[in-house]
């Protein structure tokens, strides 16, 4: 989407995980925001039609020699600046203020009082709940610095500045663990910076398809459809912004659902209104990851061949220079793929990344600083079925990630069967419109049961079902006994070597939605 025209905050990087978070808050509130690196020059930030500066948090410490540093121009600009947690102190440690290591740190949720009338807190209850995360403090104010809440622990947790409209939080707004967090941000973007709404689902999808025009020009685009809301989405921009110049080339690498081929074909179809090329390439990838049990190897594996399998399709083609893909930007917040500021790697994405130097195509990612429930409002608009918007996520490598150990043909067979039960018994119920993400995990261990008083010796399956809104963070779904009485004697019962059934209470964090 393009910014040269629309009013935009802009949101400086420090590194913070919760960056994107504070983007996409922004557009909630239907206000356009783009994330910057904190070390972008000023004469290229204004490029932008900024109207506003936000200032992430961050994992150092202000004192720190090699912390990052803000740039002080950002001070003398006559824009709004709001600063999150690190980035509160860093503009109190550049004005004259004084931060150090707390005897304390405040990390989960935290209660703070503010002091009332001020813009930043209005109609907001004095004593509220915030997500806190830092072990520095403010130590000392300088003059030009008034404070604006403090929490049980003493601690000053909001500033304003006294002369310019720059304010200033130790908590984070953006977490929605923060009470009236998304108040606070309403306020100082509405009632601090004066803005009007302007980023729309609509809007995103007349710029995005503006874009893709530009960029695709006469050449032929690739789409790799997976059959989830991102490519189908991806798919359907790419459709309505140069009709036949686009191609869907659906991959079967093996490890899909039970009947998902299928399923595929005849429900995207019919619903895209475009032709999928099916490329069966099943043989090719389980071949690859034979005896492979390392969860990255196994990711990188499937990534790398995706990438040869289109590769050997498009040669069929002529004049084709962009693969087009679904990636959203958790997947390249947990890649560690962010190039706004330094990020840790938890796993990564097999559409993370970019192309092969020797593969002579130009990656188009209309989708990579979206998440997930802004793609499926996307999709709403474009008109999917609620079969696509509404799918749950599922991976790119699809059940290698699920099938903790050595994929094998029999193992995988013994996932999908599980997976359909359980899916189906979720549908029945009309809990999977509850549910964020649901699937079942093979686990490499062997228990021993009874079973028409014959002892077995069989494979262990896990239940997963969690709740989100961006899959950032998530909590595992509160489950009726009876729903999992009925998932568990059904999989036991039906699916031939299996003999015991768990489930998953395990929240992100501190662990990730899928086991690998």
């Amino acid at each position: 989407m393009s910014d040269k025209h629309i009013e935009t905050i802009a949101v400086l990087d420090f590194g913070s995980q919760y960056t994107q978070l504070i983007a996409r808050r922004v557009r909630e509130l239907n206000i356009y925001s783009k994330i910057f690196k904190h070390d972008i020059s000023i004469d290229v930030l204004l490029k932008h039609n900024i109207k506003a500066i936000i200032l992430s948090g961050g994992p150092s410490s202000v004192y720190d020699t090699n912390s990052p540093k803000l740039n002080l121009k950002i001070l003398d600009l006559d824009l709004p600046v709001l600063g999150v947690c690190y980035g509160l102190q860093l503009l109190l440690n550049n004005t004259g203020g004084k931060i150090e290591k707390g005897n304390i740190g405040e990390y989960g949720n935290a209660p703070i009082n503010h002091h009332g009338n001020n813009i930043l807190f209005n109609n907001i209850p004095e004593k509220i709940n915030v997500w806190m995360s830092h072990a520095d403090k403010i130590q000392e104010l300088s003059d030009v610095w008034e404070s604006l809440a403090i929490s049980d622990n003493n601690i000053i947790s909001a500033i304003s500045h006294k002369e310019k409209p720059i304010y200033a939080v130790q908590f984070h707004p953006e977490v929605t663990h923060t009470e009236y967090g998304q108040n606070i941000l309403s306020n100082f973007l509405f009632d601090i910076c004066d803005l009007n709404k302007n980023w729309t689902a609509d809007n995103f999808i007349k710029d995005t398809i503006e874009d893709i025009r530009k960029t695709v020009g006469k050449k032929q685009v690739i789409c790799g459809l997976s059959g989830g809301v991102d490519s189908s989405v991806v798919a359907t921009l790419l459709h309505k912004a140069v009709g036949n110049q686009s191609k869907a080339i659906f991959i079967n690498h093996g490890l899909l659902r039970k009947n998902e081929v299928e399923d595929v074909l005849v429900n995207l179809q019919a619903d895209l209104g475009i032709n999928i090329n099916l490329l069966d390439q099943s043989e090719i990838f389980l071949n690859k990851l034979s005896k492979i049990t390392d969860p990255e190897e196994k990711r990188k594996i499937i990534g790398k061949q995706f990438i040869r399998s289109f590769e050997s399709e498009i040669s069929t083609y002529n004049n084709v220079e962009f693969l087009a893909q679904g990636t959203l930007y958790p997947d390249v917040i947990e890649s560690g793929g962010s190039k706004q500021g330094p990020a840790v790697t938890i796993k990564s994405h097999h559409n993370v990344g970019g192309l092969p130097k020797d593969m002579k195509l130009d990656l188009i990612e209309p989708l990579r600083n979206l998440f997930k429930d802004e793609v499926r409002e996307v999709g709403r608009k474009l008109g999917l079925s609620s079969l696509v918007v509404d799918r749950h996520p599922f991976p790119g490598p699809g059940l290698a990630v699920r099938i903790i150990g050595e994929i094998t043909p029999n193992r995988i067979k013994i996932l999908q069967e599980a997976d359909y039960i359980f899916m189906k018994i979720l549908k029945e119920t009309n809990e999977y419109q509850n549910i964020w993400q649901a699937f079942c995990v093979l686990i490499p261990i062997k228990t021993v049961g009874v079973m028409g008083d014959t002892r077995t010796y069989d494979n262990l399956i896990a239940l997963r079902a969690v709740t989100s809104t961006d899959g950032m963070t998530a909590n595992w779904y509160e489950f009726k006994p009876e729903i999992l009485k009925k998932c568990s004697n059904a999989i036991v019962n039906q699916v031939k070597g299996v003999n015991r059934v768990v489930y998953d209470i395990t929240s992100k964090p501190p662990g990730t939605i899928e086991w690998e």
